[in-house]
């Protein structure tokens, strides 16, 4: 497993397969974190990172609300269920195992229409 080479989905994919080897502790918060870390490097040196991401989340939302991407998602996980940025353990998980489903619906998404950098 070569995480340099491969494309972004294949990079996720492993990361959604192993979280607590990228993470330490698979939280939703470190998981959010290392997104927002992994977006800002990307920029950085080029990359398109999250690019469209928030639009894409708000497309799939129907609506917008006044939450970045990390409340969308919860939104899209949880909806009415949402109640605090504070989840119990099951509510964590859902969120979690929908982040890197809607991750990987995004990242497919933008490499069938072919837009991989800068």
């Amino acid at each position: 497993m070569d995480l340099m080479r491969m494309s972004e989905r294949d990079y996720w994919a492993e990361v959604a397969k192993r979280p607590a080897m990228f993470l330490g502790r698979t939280t939703l918060t470190g998981l959010e974190g290392y997104l927002f870390g992994y977006d800002a490097h990307a920029h950085r040196h080029g990359g398109l990172g999250l690019d469209g991401w928030t639009d894409w989340l708000v497309a799939r939302m129907g609506r917008e609300c006044n939450h970045g991407w990390n409340g969308k998602v919860r939104h899209l996980a949880l909806g009415d269920k949402w109640e605090s940025w504070e989840l119990p353990a099951d509510q964590e998980q859902q969120v979690i195992k929908v982040l890197f489903d809607l991750l990987d619906e995004f990242l497919a998404e933008r490499e069938m229409k072919g837009t991989r950098t800068r």
